[in-house]
């Protein structure tokens, strides 16, 4: 089992809508892909047809219009283990990483605030399910951190399920300043097609609804002015698989403005701009400035055009006057959580700690509490 703790370690970042999985020391994922799984919603009715019953990773895109698609985690919690069961065998198989479970220690990222069954279930399945020698979970932010090259600063990370801002200061994570909300990307997706829908355009199957996080991913971008913006309103075409082109124009911004103001689907969270204001409000007056100076952006729904200006219009009108604010929206933000994960799994001191087989199978879910925050 020792040996097995020295192989080179997995890195895990399973995000609500994209998985990244790789090995420690690698500078980008090996493999990155949606975290979902797809199941025909047909009858096979010639020899030709593809087989299988159910698909994951690149063959669930290709075949996806046949395909009825799950998405095991939602606001980055595991709602169906089954499905997730399969998902991580994928990665270890041979069209993935192509190891063993058994012979590589591996690091898992977690969102803040987390309930605890979801990490006690999902060590029972990897340690016991797939063995896994050695086993260590991280809070997203934190790794991110480590990947801008910083020990002070506070993390605003937005996914495809949970946004949340995280202060860490030397290296400490500060959980009682942490603030968390569940609107994040697949909310401005699922907002982008009801948009789409008062326009006229009804895409509304399992696959349909990838289609649109593409379209998202391409053509919305985030307004200083959303008033102003809507005089010009500024269309932009684009083509679906069918070979139709679909034209759109105020949901470009429409959509991504949820992030901001989720009242305009009714609901009552703090907008992405407060979730970081308040964090860093909540935090020792003595750390504000620090933190204030020390904003990293991380995740996918970080990356809309015009995202950062807007967070920093915003955040001036929170902040104190005298605040200096400095923004860093570091290029690989995407894979941000991932590359900190291979950053720290990768150091010579780290060995120390994991928890291992023994560990878990001696003290069980304890273990985990008190050694991960």
């Amino acid at each position: 089992m020792e040996t097995m703790i020295m192989n080179q370690p997995i890195v895990v970042d399973v995000g609500t809508g994209v998985l990244k999985a790789g090995f420690a020391g690698d500078q980008t994922p090996k493999h990155y892909f949606p975290n979902f799984i797809g199941r025909p919603k047909h009858v096979r009715a010639m020899a030709g047809a593809i087989e299988g019953d159910h698909f994951i990773g690149p063959k669930a895109q290709e075949h996806r219009g046949l395909l009825s698609i799950r998405y095991p985690v939602e606001h980055g919690i595991v709602r169906d283990w089954g499905d997730m069961e399969h998902i991580w065998h994928y990665i270890y198989s041979k069209d993935q990483l192509m190891v063993s479970s058994e012979e590589h220690p591996v690091l898992f990222t977690e969102a803040p605030i987390n309930p605890k069954t979801n990490r006690e279930k999902m060590a029972e399945m990897l340690f016991e399910t797939f063995g896994v020698p050695a086993l260590y979970v991280s809070m997203q932010a934190v790794l991110s951190l480590y990947a801008s090259g910083r020990t002070t600063g506070v993390v605003l990370d937005s996914g495809d399920g949970v946004t949340h801002a995280a202060p860490i200061y030397e290296g400490y994570a500060l959980p009682h300043s942490i603030e968390r909300t569940d609107l994040a990307g697949r909310d401005v997706t699922r907002y982008l097609r009801l948009l789409l829908r008062k326009e006229g355009t009804d895409l509304h199957t399992t696959a349909e609804f990838e289609i649109l996080r593409q379209i998202k991913e391409r053509s919305c971008f985030v307004s200083l002015s959303p008033v102003k913006v809507e005089v010009v309103e500024a269309q932009e075409s684009c083509r679906l698989p069918d070979g139709s082109t679909l034209t759109i124009g105020a949901a470009r911004f429409k959509a991504p403005e949820l992030l901001f103001r989720p009242d305009l689907i009714g609901e009552e969270f703090f907008g992405i701009h407060q979730v970081l204001a308040y964090s860093i409000q909540k935090s020792d007056m003595d750390l504000r400035r620090m933190l204030y100076e020390n904003i990293v952006l991380s995740g996918g729904s970080t990356l809309f055009k015009g995202f950062g200006a807007r967070l920093l219009l915003e955040m001036k009108r929170m902040a104190p006057k005298d605040a200096k604010l400095r923004i860093s929206a570091p290029n690989e933000r995407l894979y941000s959580t991932w590359i900190g994960g291979s950053i720290l799994a990768s150091l010579g001191t780290f060995k120390n700690m994991w928890i291992s087989k023994q560990e878990y199978e001696s003290e069980g879910p304890a273990a985990l509490h008190r050694k991960f925050m």
